[in-house]
Parts: C-alpha cells; structure tokens; sequence
C-alpha cells in the first residue's frame, strides 16, 4: 500500500434526513477532514484536496504512529478546540510556514482526529460495506490507548439522529447519512449532509451598492458587544431584484454615522476583497434576522441567508451572546451518548467510543 493520495468520499447536502432504513447516521464535524495513511514505520496526513497536512500536525503524526497495526487507512476530521469550542480560525491557524510556530501551535492547542471509518488494515476493506467497515473500526479504536484519537459516534436509529437537530443545535454542525450497505466511494458524493440551520438576529450598520448599479447589493451586518461598540460580521446579499428599488430608497434616508463603531469593513483580513472598503454607513435602526451556517473569529464564515425583517427587535438587543459555535469533539460526543440510548446495530453507545486517558 503505497502511501499515496486517496480521494475521500463525499456527501452531497439535503434539506432533510432520509426515513427509509439501512442508513447510518453520525454528527457533522466542523474541521479539516483528513485521511491518515500508515505504512510501516511511515505516516502520511492528505487533507480533502491532497494537501499534505503532516507538517502541520506532528502530534497526530506522532500518534497515528502509535497506532496498532503497521498498515491501515483512517478517514476522519482534524479538530482543534479552545475553551470547549471547535475553533475552525485556530485550525486554519496550524497552517503556517514556519515549524517552529507549527510546533508551538501543536503544544498550545493539540488537534484531535476524530475518526469514523476505515479503508484498510493489512488488507482493502473499502469494498466492504459500511456496517462491516464500522464493526471493525470499532475494534480498531478500543485496542488504541491513544490520546488525542476519538470514535465518531453513530445510530441507525432516524429518530435519534433527528434529536440530535432539536437538543444540539448550538453543539452540533449537522449530520451525515451513510448507506450501510455499501462500500467506500473515493471522490464521489455518496454520503448525505443535513446541516444545522442558526439563525441570528444582527444589525444593519450599513451597506453596498451593487457593482455598476445605483441600488443595493448587500446588506452589511453587524452585533454589538459588552461594550456597546457595533462590529461587522458579515453580509447578507439575498435580495430579490423586486424590492431592491424601495429598499434602496429606505437605506439611503438611513445614511450616516455611528455605522460600524467597533470593527468596520475594510480592515485587513482573510475575506477583505478590492471593494471591502466602499460602503455606506447607516444610522443604527434597522434589525435583520439572517440565517448562517458556521462563525469563524467573530464573524460569519460565509455570506448569510436572509430571513424576514424584525421591527419588533430593539438595535441593542443584537450582540454576540446569541451566536453558536460547534462545541469540542468531546463536548458533542458526550451530548450524544447522553442523549442516545442505542447505537449501531443495537450496541450501548458507550460501547462505540471509547476514550482511553
């Protein structure tokens, strides 16, 4: 088994959980995903896209070397938490040219592998399917001691997985579907995602025009925080062609300061563009409840879904405190198997993962 690069299986997103049977069901995990590869005394970490991820995380190296076995294939997620909360901004962090920062970074905030299938050990088990896959994974991880490696749980049980949405919705990023029967798919989307919908309400502290129009474009968005300072956190741009004229109209009276009294569009940063920093700023009267997926350094990863307008809601009512971030491996694991009763083909919970300290 050469220690080459090997296309993941992926998933493909769904508004919904499938209700017929032979589906197995695990927690959405909010990381890197990563496919670890040993073969003999060498390790080798491949991000989704074929990146080699190894220099960026020694002590995963480290551990998968620790590893039973001297052959196997582990699909899994790379983690980072802080204070109890997966933190995708330090995760993107690890990957920094320097190693001595890699190596500061790997004390500091040590990742974790969350796993939850496995390709190979000591002979293809990708052509399995998924329910043998699992079973054997299972055995894998209880032999392990490994610090730092943890088992994705997994039900097949629709309902169970369906409470997982209602009770951990704030812990949870979502939820993957697998068929038990089949075998692994490198590169193809064979898997289902349902993602967990968050919703926030968030003051619009100003906006944008269009590019070559004379109407608006984007809504910029914005919470206050303990002291009462406006940040920008993102923007929302789904705006039907329709209302756009009166909306316009309406932000335009609203122009003028305090806008943004915290950070402002504009600022350095990963999402700053050539026209970060043309926009308008607007007195603070108008309240938007936007729906987004995931936040990453106080701010929302990607661009929001409008919702509905909130007369009713006061500007200062909008801070940070209503934000949810996927809770730590441990964190979600434990909601899990609280909140479970019965797992993969009829086992204890408790028996699908085990952590070994």
């Amino acid at each position: 088994m050469p220690l080459t690069f090997i296309a993941p299986m992926e998933a493909k997103l769904v508004t919904g959980l499938p209700d017929e049977t032979g589906w197995q069901f695990e927690p959405k995990w909010d990381g890197f995903r990563c496919l670890a590869i040993r073969e003999g005394e060498k390790v080798a970490l491949y991000a989704k896209s074929g990146k080699d991820l190894g220099r960026y995380f020694p002590e995963v190296v480290a551990m998968v070397a620790a590893l039973p076995g001297t052959r196997f294939i582990l699909d899994g997620e790379l983690v980072v938490a802080t204070e109890g909360v997966a933190s995708f901004d330090d995760l993107q962090q690890r990957l920094h040219p320097a190693a001595s920062r890699v190596r500061k970074l790997a004390a500091e905030t040590p990742a974790t592998f969350v796993v939850f299938d496995l390709l190979d050990y000591g002979a293809d088990m990708s052509v399995l399917p998924l329910a043998e896959r699992r079973q054997r994974l299972e055995a894998f991880v209880a032999k392990s001691k490994a610090e730092g490696l943890r088992l994705s749980p997994a039900t097949e049980d629709a309902a169970v997985a369906q409470g997982w949405f209602e009770k951990l919705s704030a812990e949870l990023d979502g939820v993957i579907a697998k068929r038990r029967d089949a075998p692994y798919a490198p590169g193809e989307r064979a898997m289902l995602k349902i993602k967990t919908i968050r919703t926030a309400d968030c003051v619009v502290g100003g906006f944008r025009y269009g590019k070559d129009s004379k109407e608006v474009g984007s809504l910029l968005l914005g919470l206050f925080d303990g002291d009462g300072k406006l940040h920008h956190v993102g923007f929302t741009s789904a705006i039907a062609a329709k209302d756009k004229p009166e909306l316009t109209e309406k932000l335009e009276k609203l122009k003028g300061k305090p806008g943004f009294t915290g950070k402002a569009p504009g600022g350095p940063s990963r999402w700053s563009t050539e026209r970060s920093s043309e926009w308008e700023p607007l007195r603070h009267e108008l309240v938007v409840e936007v729906a987004y997926d995931q936040i990453t350094g106080d701010r929302f990863r990607h661009g929001t879904r409008f919702r509905r307008w909130r007369p009713d809601k006061a500007p200062e009512q909008c801070t940070f405190a209503q934000l949810a971030a996927p809770a730590a491996p441990d964190a979600v694991i434990a909601g899990v198997l609280g909140k479970t009763q019965k797992g993969a083909r009829g086992a204890s919970v408790e028996g699908m993962w085990r952590r070994k300290d």
